[in-house]
């Protein structure tokens, strides 16, 4: 909670710097705290709102041929038949565009050449009038394959008998799109795509000297995000070379990169704009199906083709939820303080590593869950294998850890006959604590015993965890504690321009997509706080374009608010500077002598003597109809610096700025005979700093409990022996549906982080990262069994408890 109350001299050329913050009380805040509706509100309820498939265009549309295989060689692909079909532009295949793309390993061509890796792998193109015209030509490519082993799971991936599936990886090209530093570590020879080690003190040591030890080892395979609009994109090339894509992406300004590296264009002639994107969960980061589109337009002459997925395709062709097998082993003294900690994850990377080499190193880089452990070990790798190669999901690895650690901490206090809560809040870590990568937390960390304290609040909390309704109903509570940070290039950036109208409104131009968090909207608050303009003569542009918006990495890692913000409340600073300096020149008085209220600048000491802010932004006319000064323009940039890479040997390194802690809950009702069970009730105490927008924060951690439990309890990809999926669609693929729980509870604590704007942190991600452990938990302790494999079905329950009789 600050407020910038001191200025030095601006100009305008130069941005004005604030260098001195002083705290201001919470309740003197207009719009800082409050619920105002999102910017997007109407639209989207009304349905008049444009995704990227809404966009009209003269176009081709563009059906792809999907491998029926998840390992094979390509021996022949014969497109004549495809060709001949009525209203078929072009077909093209992988030979046809011999190109290899990745954000930081470059390992996957944009359709496959000689060898499909996964099943649903693009491996032809078809370009038509129409999209039955596509589809129909389509059905007509006939491909022949060779089938080879499959990597079907972690074990086959670590078999050393079973095939390396990128046997040039020491060769692959690394870094260069999303990130400058050379951070990721494949061994060679071997289907290790990354290993990121953590070493801090003398686990092994301490582990001997320990009164109680627990193991554990939990699994769960890869799953989807069921994202309400599929992938879509759409590529146009001019005559002059000019690159246009629309995309229903997370980061347009990575698109732009991808497309001009990997083709060889002049960046300046790629321009990607990003329309609202209807969910994405981490799934739209990737940059697969605009590069598909590219060749595609190209190989008609540049005319706009658009390229939109079935759920069909969308399941099985693009990027998936990231799978894990993993071991915790925690050392305890005997009441109850957590001295020694050991763990080895494996995560299913899939067949290319995009950016689960990254995701393993966000998981490890926080292994410990939220408590202060001093000695800890742990081994992190990204395995490829023959399934759908994974990308970032709701947490970035901490929702994966978070079930492994979660689970052993609750063996612990089992085996300690502790309090789960009890035990948690004993090993809390605070802020003057070290993270598992020996980085101070001052100043950077909420307060997980507050979160505790309110969960116990809020779910009634006596201790006592499983209740009987009836001779064969059981009501148990599960809990939780989790927390997360960014794990984002160290060379990330955004950027924030603050223009006006003549009327005095301002226009907020940013380049964070909007894909359902209503981050924008927030960022308006902000300015409304600083330059005290009404909320509603806000204008907020929603498309983010690369040809006008200012650069932002990209819409991910819950950083939004945090970067974007901090920017936002710059810009917001440097329009109140040129403001100021205006006023006291045409009121003749010093800048001292001014301050803004209610979009009016006043003179202290005359209060007569005043100007509303649309009298200076286009410049000040005197009475004489003389003009002097230009239009005011407010721009903000913001890294997160001080921050480094992990090292290679000991992981040691200062990889984020900003840690939301939470504790979480459930409360379920099992039936003994059926197996069946409803979650009731769940639970979030969150401290993600100060609230910008309590409504939207709510709704954000509320979408995030549902995404949790429906990863929890019923979704995975089945797959058969030979890699194929056999799920994938809505009817086989099931996700949680509105009214499966009865009620959501959200509770804030609000521990101001030192630099975020107004003290706000991340907690996009942030509901849904520990609901899976604490649904596990409530279950375990109601059948008496442990639950590790996730999701869990009712069948699964049974199995567990019965041995599958």
């Amino acid at each position: 909670m600050y407020n910038v109350m001191k200025q030095s001299r601006c100009d305008s050329t130069y941005a004005c710097y604030f260098i001195l913050r002083e705290k201001v009380d919470k309740m003197a805040y207009k719009a800082i705290g409050k619920s105002f509706d999102r910017k997007d509100a109407i639209n989207k309820v009304t349905g008049t709102i444009h995704y990227t498939a809404d966009i009209p265009d003269d176009y081709y549309y563009v059906e792809l041929v999907t491998s029926q295989y998840a390992h094979a060689m390509i021996q022949g692909i014969d497109t004549k038949d495809a060709e001949e079909v009525t209203g078929v532009m072009a077909v093209i295949t992988g030979k046809d565009y011999p190109v290899y793309t990745g954000p930081i390993i470059v390992d996957r061509p944009v359709l496959a050449i000689d060898r499909v890796l996964y099943f649903g792998e693009p491996v032809v193109a078809v370009i038509a009038d129409t999209p039955s015209h596509a589809k129909e030509g389509a059905t007509k490519v006939k491909i022949q394959y060779e089938p080879l082993p499959v990597v079907n799971s972690i074990e086959d991936a670590l078999n050393p008998k079973a095939p390396i599936l990128h046997p040039q990886s020491a060769n692959y090209e690394t870094g260069g799109i999303e990130t400058r530093t050379k951070d990721v570590f494949p061994i060679p020879d071997t289907n290790v795509a990354n290993l990121q080690r953590i070493r801090k003190g003398q686990p092994d040591k301490v582990f001997r000297t320990c009164d109680t030890v627990v193991e554990n080892t939990i699994s769960f395979e890869q799953s989807n995000y069921a994202a309400t609009e599929t992938r879509c994109c759409t590529c146009t090339i001019k005559r002059d070379g000019q690159v246009n894509i629309d995309s229903s992406t997370q980061g347009p300004f990575v698109v732009q990169g991808y497309i001009a590296k990997f083709f060889n264009i002049p960046i300046q002639k790629v321009n990607v704009t990003a329309p609202p994107v209807g969910g994405g969960f981490g799934g739209k980061t990737p940059v697969i199906f605009e590069c598909i589109a590219y060749i595609a337009s190209k190989a008609v002459g540049g005319h706009p083709v658009k390229l939109l997925l079935s759920r069909y395709a969308d399941m099985v062709a693009g990027a998936t939820h990231i799978g894990l097998k993993a071991t915790v082993k925690l050392g305890a003294t005997k009441d109850g303080i957590i001295k020694a900690y050991h763990s080895t994850f494996y995560f299913d990377g899939g067949a290319y590593a995009d950016k689960a080499i990254t995701i393993i190193r966000a998981a490890a880089q926080n292994c410990t869950g939220p408590y202060n452990i001093e000695h800890v070990y742990c081994d992190s790798y990204c395995m490829y294998t023959n399934h759908t190669f994974a990308t970032a999901y709701r947490g970035f690895g901490h929702t994966e850890m978070t079930f492994a650690v979660e689970r052993a901490v609750e063996l612990l206090a089992q085996k300690l006959r502790m309090d789960p809560l009890e035990l948690r809040y004993k090993n809390a870590i605070t802020a003057n604590d070290y993270t598992p990568t020996g980085q101070i937390l001052t100043g950077k960390i909420g307060s997980l015993k507050k979160c505790i304290t309110k969960l116990e609040e809020q779910m009634d909390w006596d201790g006592r965890c499983v209740k009987p309704i009836d001779d064969h109903t059981l009501l148990i509570k599960g809990v939780c504690a989790f927390w997360k940070s960014y794990s984002i290039p160290v060379d990330a950036v955004t950027g924030v321009i603050i223009t006006f109208n003549e009327d005095g409104s301002a226009n907020l131009n940013c380049g964070l997509v909007e894909i359902g968090q209503g981050a924008k909207s927030t960022l308006a608050q902000i300015i409304t706080e600083v330059l005290t303009i009404p909320y509603d003569k806000i204008n907020v542009i929603m498309p983010s374009n690369t040809s006008y918006t200012p650069h932002d990495w990209k819409t991910a890692a819950s950083r939004g608010i945090f970067m974007c913000g901090n920017a936002t409340y710059m810009a917001a600073m440097n329009v109140k500077c040129q403001l100021f300096e205006r006023a006291a020149t045409v009121l003749r008085t010093d800048v001292e002598n001014i301050f803004l209220e209610d979009g009016v600048l006043y003179q202290k000491t005359n209060l007569s003597r005043n100007l509303p802010i649309k009298e200076l932004i286009y410049g000040y006319s005197y009475p004489n109809g003389n003009k002097v000064m230009g239009q005011i323009i407010g721009t903000g940039t913001y890294v997160a610096g001080n921050r480094t890479p992990l090292s290679k040997e000991t992981g040691q390194g200062a990889p984020s700025s900003e840690w939301t802690v939470g504790a979480q809950g459930v409360v379920v009702s099992l039936d003994l005979h059926t197996y069946d069970y409803k979650v009731m009730d769940v639970f979030t105490a969150i401290d993600a700093g100060t609230i910008i927008n309590p409504a939207l924060a709510e709704g954000q951690v509320k979408g995030g409990m549902s995404m949790g439990i429906s990863f929890g309890s019923r979704e995975e990809f089945v797959r058969n022996k030979q890699g194929k999926t056999l799920n994938p669609g809505l009817r086989t693929y099931q996700v949680l549906r509105y009214g499966d729980i009865e009620s959501y509870n959200v509770a804030f604590i609000e521990t101001p982080q030192v630099d975020g704007p107004y003290g706000a942190r991340g907690i996009g991600e942030h509901g849904t990262i520990g609901m899976p452990a604490a649904l596990a938990n409530a279950l375990s302790l109601g059948l008496g069994v442990q639950l590790n494999h996730l999701p869990l079905f009712p069948e699964t329950l049974w199995r567990a408890k019965e041995g599958g009789r």
